[in-house]
């Protein structure tokens, strides 16, 4: 349903318009790759911007979002008897244990374990398993320390929780929760979860959905699972799994990260929690002041970038609410419409100075390298230009503008994206693509010309794939 929050202008709900353009501008000023944010006070959807080319249809990948959704879908099956945070999880998956038996550390670990992310796993298996059964990889790698004892990020129990939803439910983990709440609160009929190789939900990092969702789930969740007077979500469940269950002190990137995990959702400063999702996808609640921030972006490039987004919203937002109503003011109401309105991801800009006429239309080749490039050209325009390369997956060719975004297809994945090119300085351009797909991530490519000769050095920040775009080759005009 789209009117599943009422909108208001922020001064009704003690925010002023001002402190929420005050936060965009600031995260512009750090140069944060924002998609989205919107702000929830008291029910009432207050700001809502999306930065082009995303608009409030696109879905999203949302990454570790998705564990608090397998953690609703726990609590859901918890709720009906089918299953108890005491079950060890070997219990239920008989047919995924090693032949030659279990290691007595995976053994011992419970569902309740694995919600807090207290495994015996260092670090996630499936990335360290040769074959495609990656709930077969929680059983079968070997374990590091004793289960239940200390906080270690591992996506594969994650992922071996929602192969137990769908396994105990008979039903798909999205299809399951939209049968329990999500349709009923109008989450998207478009969303989807990516699947393994096995065809199981990817409930560690798959979630492909709006920020809206987002911000509903949250809602409800805030609520103790309780929407319009229905009992959609088992309170108890709610309450445990949004406070501290273990300690993060040791492991937290940044300081929110280090407030504590309950099962599968994050603590945060101010007594809130959040559903945390890689690159800055978040949906943070703060139950005692009535309100939610939800964001996507892609801050991948930035270690520190979350830190950067939360430090910017508690000093510009959230250190500034009113507990009553303020009074209208609609120049500063204006001001934060035409903000939210310009709002997009920004093109590379540069020198306008450059040796565009002598190396346009010029084939350069390379020797054997690492990236498998064999050769490029440049086609440049006023405002487009072309990359044509060949590599080892064959000739392609990039579109991308002169200091504008141009959104396509990023050659041979075949997914969506935006890129731009500038002149960084006379002899050197740099091409950039953001990657807004199932994946989310950016393509670097900077082409640094000297005389007949050019060094092709190549950046990819995206979690899977673009291998090939990773390193330096210098080569010549052919």
């Amino acid at each position: 349903m789209d009117n599943f929050f009422v909108t208001a202008r922020p001064e009704e709900v003690g925010i002023e318009s001002q402190h929420i353009t005050n936060f965009m501008k600031k995260l512009e000023v750090y140069n944060l790759t924002m998609h989205s944010i919107l702000l929830i006070r008291h029910g009432k959807l207050v700001a809502e911007a999306y930065y082009a080319p995303y608009t409030a249809n696109t879905l999203h990948r949302m990454f570790s979002v998705t564990k608090s959704f397998t953690a609703l879908g726990i609590g859901l099956l918890a709720e009906e008897g089918k299953l108890s945070l005491e079950d060890r999880i070997i219990d239920h998956f008989p047919e995924k244990l090693p032949s030659e038996g279990v290691h007595p550390y995976i053994a011992e670990i419970t569902i309740g374990d694995m919600l807090m992310m207290s495994t015996a796993h260092e670090k996630t298996t499936y990335k360290r398993w040769p074959d495609g059964d990656w709930v077969k990889s929680f059983f079968a790698i070997e374990p590091s320390h004793i289960p239940g004892t200390v906080f270690s990020y591992d996506t594969s129990s994650s992922h071996t929780l929602a192969a137990l939803v769908e396994k105990l439910s008979g039903m798909s983990l999205l299809d399951y929760l939209r049968s329990k709440f999500l349709d009923e609160i109008g989450f998207s009929k478009d969303a989807y979860i990516k699947t393994d190789p096995m065809g199981i939900a990817q409930g560690g990092s798959g979630l492909m959905a709006l920020p809206i969702d987002l911000a509903k789930v949250a809602w409800v969740v805030m609520q103790e699972g309780c929407y319009q007077g229905k009992q959609y979500l088992p309170k108890e469940f709610i309450q445990e799994a949004v406070k501290k269950q273990i300690e993060t002190v040791v492991r937290g990137l940044g300081i929110d990260e280090r407030q504590g995990y309950g099962y599968q959702f994050w603590r945060v400063r101010n007594n809130g929690y959040a559903m945390f999702g890689m690159g800055g996808q978040f949906a943070v609640c703060f139950p005692e002041q009535d309100l939610i921030l939800v964001t996507t972006a892609d801050l991948q490039e930035q270690p520190y970038g979350a830190t950067i987004m939360f430090e910017a919203f508690y000093s510009e937002i959230f250190d500034k609410l009113a507990d009553q109503p303020l009074p209208a003011n609609a120049q500063a109401w204006a001001e934060l419409q035409a903000t939210i309105e310009k709002a997009a991801i920004k093109p590379l800009t540069g020198n306008k100075s450059s040796l565009t006429n002598s190396v346009n239309q010029q084939q350069y080749i390379f020797p054997e390298n690492q990236m498998g490039l064999k050769s490029i050209k440049l086609e440049l325009g006023d405002q487009q230009g072309k990359l044509y390369y060949t590599n080892q997956t064959g000739s392609h060719q990039l579109v991308f503008g002169l200091e504008e975004l141009v959104v396509s297809q990023f050659p041979h994945y075949n997914w969506k994206c935006a890129s731009s090119a500038a002149w960084a300085d006379q002899k050197t351009l740099v091409i950039k693509s953001h990657i807004i797909d199932e994946e989310i991530g950016t393509i670097t490519i900077q082409l640094a010309f000297k005389d007949s000769r050019v060094t092709v050095y190549m950046k990819k920040v995206i979690e899977s794939g673009f291998s090939e775009f990773s390193g330096f080759v210098s080569g010549k005009l052919a």
